[in-house]
């Protein structure tokens, strides 16, 4: 998992990169249209195009028969049913493209989530960085968090006995992309903070190399496996899209871009959905 990890994003930092200055509208909207296109072409090859497109044409039948014998209770039900029925056998004949589609997908909103559902860190702002340890007493484990110039750690470490968590608070000063390093039980972790306004991959947790884990969380190689810490986390501030004055959480609209460019293209490509 880690090396396809790897792999995946330098592959979506090298296609957004261009648009890193920009509205995040903008990649979005690419994206969207980029995804859009190839979801129909998945479909268009996966699927069963003629058996589709003749329960499309059963459904409209009975959707007819509904308006022509409108004064008919029993044919109304009738008609409704075999709608159902029809819906039924519409969505088995889609279960095989999307199966197609689900794991690429999940895959790509886990690495956009890092470059769009969080704001970097502005000069002079502050932000808390947590470290998780797996096994810990309730005596306040010695650790030491450094940051190099550019950022500053402002206050020392709080224990949290009951959840194992050790905390700080750092502040940026000046723009730019730094590593934390933190010693804990002899080792040493590090972790990427991002000071920028740019869309461009910031990693709010780093975590230990489990599967679920790196899954969920692909934007930092996982922590090493006999390190004594869980995870450390950076507590990014959230970012909004804005559309048309409204702040909208990126995912609304990647899919929202998504289903509207998929039905728009769906005639020009030949693809029946």
């Amino acid at each position: 998992m880690s090396l396809l990890n790897a792999v995946l994003r330098r592959a979506v930092d090298a296609a957004l990169s261009p648009f890193a200055e920009v509205s995040p509208l903008v990649g979005l909207g690419l994206v969207s249209l980029v995804v859009a296109v190839g979801m129909l072409l998945v479909f268009k090859r996966t699927s069963n195009q003629e058996a589709l497109e003749s329960v499309k044409r059963q459904i409209q039948a009975c959707l007819f028969e509904i308006r022509l014998y409108n004064d008919d209770l029993r044919a109304i039900l009738g008609a409704n049913a075999e709608i159902m029925r029809w819906n039924l056998r519409y969505l088995g004949l889609s279960l095989v493209p999307l199966a197609w589609m689900l794991v690429p997908l999940v895959l790509l909103i886990a690495q956009l989530e890092f470059h769009y559902g969080y704001r970097g860190l502005g000069p002079g702002e502050a932000a808390l960085v947590t470290a998780e340890l797996k096994e810990a007493g309730e005596a306040k484990p010695a650790a030491v968090l450094a940051a190099p110039a550019g950022l500053r750690v402002e206050t020392p470490s709080l224990w949290v006995p009951g959840d194992r968590e050790l905390a700080w608070r750092i502040r940026a000063e000046r723009a730019g992309r730094y590593e934390l390093t933190l010693t804990v039980g002899g080792a040493t972790e590090t972790k990427t903070v991002v000071v920028s306004e740019a869309v461009v991959r910031r990693s709010p947790v780093r975590v230990s190399p489990g599967f679920i884990d790196q899954l969920f969380y692909p934007a930092e190689p996982p922590l090493a496996p006999a390190s004594p810490v869980r995870s450390i986390e950076v507590a990014y501030p959230p970012r909004e899209v804005e559309v048309l004055g409204w702040g909208l959480h990126w995912m609304v609209v990647f899919f929202v871009l998504s289903i509207v460019f998929a039905f728009a293209l769906r005639r020009p490509l030949g693809v029946t959905i």
